[in-house]
């Protein structure tokens, strides 16, 4: 299956507007954290004596930290269901060998249309931000001068955070996965899948198209974050390693460019025509039916989810589930009846962490 998983890429947003032909490029004066380190607390999600615990997740982290899952190994020995996070995926069904035969229609369609670089799509002070960044993060990988600026600006993106001791996965997946296994669980999928009937012609189509308005917006904002909040990329990255939520909810939030770039994808005809619309409701809601079905059928449940979501989506994940009776506790909100509750809960759940 080709499978394209859209999931938290570009963590931080800059407001866009006008920019100076050579703005500055800010050193990373953070310092990173590095070995054994907590993660934060656990959101609740309760009603009738049932508790739907959330992992709020966050991209980058740092590379160097090894999480300590105790609390959320805790929950696992006891839970019901395990929700991945919500997201969408893009793929078709198609047979090993014609899959290879697709491989290098999929690479042209990396490519800008017609052969042409980045120089020559790229209005002229926005190549030479890119020119600058891409010599201090990637050094002389011309070949990157080839692709399209959405994926041209994420592999400049990825170097950036690998320069800075930072990464997007790797971290908490891994530790998730070995937990799980070990007592038998999988996970239950909440990702919106979206199939392509016609993988080739998709291909087609999204070759041929031009650049957009929103492919620019994704590129310049993307620099924006490189040019200037690495700093704060760091600081969100150590906030949650060390579980300091207060921290995270008072940094501003951080979607817009994720949000900007998904909509560059999403507003091309070939995404259009193949039924990709109104995909925030529909991911949403998606998510809340698993939600609310685990919540129904176990004493305890566990999920992800970016923590941008809980944190900031007042109208979103959380809302809907309080409109509907459910209590939502942040981790700082806990009260000491709660942590009493929870402490029974472990002590309920000890004999099966052991077994």
């Amino acid at each position: 299956m080709l499978a394209l998983v859209f999931g938290s890429a570009l963590a931080v947003a800059a407001p866009l507007g006008a920019q100076q032909a050579d703005p500055p490029v800010v050193d990373m004066d953070a310092v990173v954290v590095s070995g054994v380190q907590p993660g934060p607390g656990l959101w609740r999600v309760s009603r009738d004596g049932h508790v739907l615990y959330i992992l709020g997740t966050q991209s980058p982290l740092p590379r160097d930290m090894d999480w300590d899952a105790r609390e959320v190994r805790g929950v696992l020995a006891g839970a019901g269901a395990v929700l991945g996070s919500p997201g969408i995926s893009v793929g078709a069904d198609i047979g090993f060998f014609r899959g290879l035969t697709l491989a290098p229609a999929a690479l042209k369609a990396m490519r800008n249309p017609g052969g042409a670089t980045l120089d020559e799509v790229l209005p002229p002070e926005l190549y030479a931000r890119w020119s600058v960044l891409r010599q201090r993060y990637m050094g002389r990988d011309r070949g990157v001068e080839k692709k399209r600026p959405l994926i041209a600006v994420y592999e400049l993106y990825k170097a950036a955070l690998e320069r800075n001791r930072l990464r997007q996965g790797g971290i908490v997946g891994p530790v998730l996965a070995k937990e799980m296994k070990a007592r038998g669980l999988e996970s239950t999928s909440t990702v919106l899948a979206l199939k392509i009937d016609d993988p080739r012609q998709a291909l087609a189509d999204f070759r041929g198209e031009g650049l957009k308005p929103q492919d620019l917006e994704c590129f310049a904002g993307t620099l924006d974050v490189i040019e200037q909040d690495l700093p704060r990329i760091a600081a969100r990255a150590n906030a949650w390693a060390v579980g300091d939520v207060a921290a995270l909810r008072a940094m501003p939030q951080n979607r817009q460019q994720l949000a900007d770039c998904m909509d560059a994808w999403m507003q091309t005809e070939a995404a259009r025509k193949r039924g990709f619309t109104d995909v925030d409701t529909r991911i949403r809601d998606r998510w809340l039916a698993a939600a609310e079905k685990a919540l129904a059928e176990h004493r305890v449940s566990f999920a992800t989810m970016g923590i941008d979501t809980l944190l900031h989506d007042r109208e979103g994940y959380l809302a809907a589930l309080a409109a509907k009776g459910y209590r939502i506790q942040a981790p700082d909100e806990v009260e000491e009846s709660d942590e009493a509750a929870d402490a029974v809960l472990e002590d309920d759940l000890e004999p099966a962490a052991a077994s």
